[in-house]
């Protein structure tokens, strides 16, 4: 997303990549569609990547089982191995759309992402509602059902792309090429680090039994579903705003950005805990009817409300990072605040259950937001620029 942003604020008629390079793939297209390398390069990882990570997915599901510690006997073995190796289908048409989304991001059209999103998620609840109860299949239909949709995304948003620019071509500049898979190597590195104590605190739940995992599932995806919302401001302060003024120069207007982004996530995540704690016992009453979960569900509803802020700052740092392609911080923070997360869940969650996991997520969430104000202070990296020049 950043990488297109650069290029639009260099040159809104995509010529700043440089007409040497890429005059022959633009004598081929129409006049309309246009050769962008940032866009041609990240559509061709994401199709490898995802083709990968399905080969992965099927292979080892059993293995990442036991991995999270879920035995062979346990009654969400079958299930849970079922739904994972059917769910690894999606993965090129997820990691494809994510490409495409950030595409868009990157030319400020946040409306196509939204449709074709929507038009997913409709899909996906339309045939769950199909396929689970009235046909009978259960978990299988779950994950056929969300892999329908998440094709479907997909395709939306490759037609529309194509509309516009010429998607694929094998003059792909080698330079872009490197570039990115620099900058995707750290950004891999960061998201390992996000899902080990998220993955970590979920064994750690799964083996307190079905009842407790069940209560922590809800409350771990209320948690998310919410959090995520902030997602929407580190993407305004990444691609529409940080990102355009950094690659013009505009320092000055590049702090402004930064300062208004970090007030509106911080005033978000205060009413976001402000709802979630009026509303949370109702909103768990959407995934089951079941007393005993419900208990453990509610009980997590300090959790889940007490760290929206938290969450609110640290994802808008995530979108600052990226604005001035801080990706290096980016990767090596969240890794340190993973590792560190991560050993405080060993420790703390055995003795004192799903309490001890919600407060191990919080450090998680609260280091990282730490780290973002500790990087703006120090004012290194890319930052030194930002703080040092007004124009």
């Amino acid at each position: 997303t950043s990488f297109v942003a650069e290029q639009q604020a260099v040159d809104a008629k995509y010529s700043g990549v440089g007409e040497n390079e890429v005059s022959s793939t633009r004598e081929q297209a129409s006049e309309k569609r246009k050769f962008l390398p940032a866009v041609s390069t990240s559509l061709a990882l994401a199709a490898g990547i995802g083709l990968m990570e399905m080969a992965a997915l099927i292979i080892g599901s059993g293995t990442l089982m036991d991995i999270v510690g879920i035995p062979v006997d346990s009654p969400m073995r079958a299930p849970a191995e079922q739904f994972l190796t059917l769910r690894a289908y999606g993965a090129p048409p997820v990691v494809v759309a994510l490409a495409a989304q950030g595409a868009f991001r990157g030319f400020m059209d946040t409306k196509t992402p939204l449709y074709a999103v929507v038009a997913g998620n409709l899909v996906n609840a339309i045939l769950d509602a199909i396929f689970i109860f009235p046909l009978g299949l259960g978990v299988s239909g779950a994950a056929l059902a969300t892999v329908t949709s998440e094709y479907l995304a997909a395709i939306i948003l490759l037609w529309k792309l194509n509309n516009e620019l010429v998607l694929f071509s094998w003059n792909v500049i080698g330079g872009d090429i490197i570039r990115y898979l620099k900058s995707g190597a750290l950004l891999i590195a960061r998201t390992i680090a996000v899902i080990l104590p998220l993955w970590l605190s979920t064994s750690l739940a799964a083996r307190q039994g079905p009842v407790p995992m069940a209560g922590y599932e809800i409350s771990l995806q209320v948690w998310l579903t919410i959090s995520l919302l902030n997602d929407a401001l580190a993407l305004a302060g990444q691609v529409a705003l940080l990102a355009s003024e950094y690659a013009k120069g505009n320092y000055k207007q590049a702090r402004l950005v930064l300062y208004r982004v970090l007030q509106i996530g911080g005033v978000t995540g205060l009413a976001l805990a402000a709802t979630l704690f009026l509303g949370f016992g109702y909103l768990t009453l959407l995934f089951t009817d079941d007393p005993a979960v419900l208990d453990v569900a509610q009980s997590g509803v300090w959790f889940v409300t007490i760290t929206q802020p938290i969450n609110a700052i640290a994802f808008v740092f995530d979108g600052l990072y990226y604005g001035v392609s801080d990706f290096g911080y980016a990767a090596y923070s969240t890794l340190f605040a993973g590792v560190v997360a991560s050993a405080f869940l060993l420790v703390v969650a055995p003795n004192f259950g799903l309490g001890g996991v919600w407060a191990g997520l919080t450090l998680f969430m609260g280091l990282r937001a730490v780290a973002g104000f500790w990087r703006l202070g120090s004012k290194g990296g890319p930052w030194e620029i930002v703080w040092s020049k007004t124009d």
